[in-house]
């Protein structure tokens, strides 16, 4: 009787194109509003819009660097990556939300300070106006499209709590920075409209400081949440019931005894079954058995990229998991 069988690594499944369609459209979004941000804070000298064109050129980079992300993930499996690439989203979706902080938050925050500590008047203002009414649309398509994605995706859970349980990043992502984006510009409308209604500078300098704030924050929660799927998380509690059902469901096995999971992409999981088979079977029927549970699997979860079956008694199964201080399987 072998100790484990196991599915050769098999190719990855594509993973949906809507995700990129949402980065796509962001990309497009916040190169037309980085840039109209820069130029009207060149005309004004207003510290709010330099920091809102510095946070709009941070989103640009950062869902370049999803972009690349989603495509590394596409590559086929190798004998160096034998279960895909599929974490390459996660890695680069951390460093993402490094980049939020680094770039975004920073240099708002540096920008800030230095118009508090050397305040001027803010020439133009309708050309913040202007500007800011038109990244207020381009913003909002973007976050209209991210959105509508997400509500798709999320079911009947709350938008955070989809947040921390799903295992694609990547839409999340820009609705979170999208989100950002537009309270920012609500900051730098307030305090541009402060500062040129009192003859007080300050209140735009305030509001650059407000909108490093706000990035700091959405970093945090970024990187927290991302973290968790970079080091590894396993699949949803529904997945692996599904396929402990499939192994009990073999006529050769007597009790599937529990399962666990490594998400390894959005669409890339990796399974480990244990499960007690019935006596008297052969190493054939074994093998036979394994086999048919592969191909159960592999017809109903395509995103399985690799299954191992270990035969073990459910008393073992118990034993060993008994051990752990939070078990990340479901009992049969």
């Amino acid at each position: 009787m072998p100790a484990n069988a196991a599915s050769p690594g098999t190719a990855p499944p594509t993973p949906h194109g809507e995700g990129r369609l949402i980065v796509l459209l962001a990309i497009g979004g916040n190169a037309l509003v980085a840039l109209s941000k820069f130029v009207a804070a060149a005309l004004t000298g207003s510290s709010a819009m330099w920091s809102e064109g510095v946070h709009s050129l941070a989103d640009l980079a950062n869902e370049l660097l999803l972009l690349y992300g989603l495509r590394r993930a596409d590559a086929p499996a190798t004998p160096d990556h034998p279960f895909g690439h599929g974490r390459e989203v996660y890695f680069w979706s951390f460093i993402v939300a490094l980049m939020v902080f680094v770039v975004g938050a920073s240099v708002s925050f540096f920008e800030g300070v230095s118009h508090w500590l050397d305040p001027h008047p803010i020439g133009h203002p309708l050309a913040n106006y202007i500007v800011l009414a038109a990244s207020f649309v381009f913003e909002g398509v973007s976050w209209i499209a991210a959105l509508r994605a997400v509500r798709r995706k999320k079911g009947t859970l709350g938008y955070f709590e989809a947040m921390r349980r799903s295992k694609d990043p990547t839409v999340f992502t820009v609705l979170l920075e999208d989100s950002a984006a537009l309270i920012g510009l609500a900051i730098a409308f307030a305090g541009i409209t402060l500062a040129a209604w009192t003859g007080e500078p300050r209140f735009d300098a305030a509001a650059s400081l407000l909108i490093a704030a706000l990035l700091a924050a959405t970093s945090y929660f970024l990187a927290r949440e991302t973290k968790g799927l970079l080091i590894g998380e396993p699949a949803h509690p529904h997945v692996q019931k599904l396929l402990l059902d499939i192994a009990q469901a073999d006529s050769a096995v007597r009790h599937a005894n529990g399962v666990v999971t490594a998400q390894l992409g959005p669409d890339h999981v990796l399974v480990a079954l244990s499960a007690e088979f019935e006596d008297g079977l052969r190493s054939d029927d074994i093998e036979a058995s394994v086999q048919r549970i592969e191909h159960a699997i592999a017809a109903q979860r395509p995103d399985v990229v690799g299954v191992f079956v270990k035969p073990q008694s459910q008393a073992t199964w118990k034993e060993r998991r008994a051990t752990l201080s939070s078990p990340d399987t479901l009992a049969p």
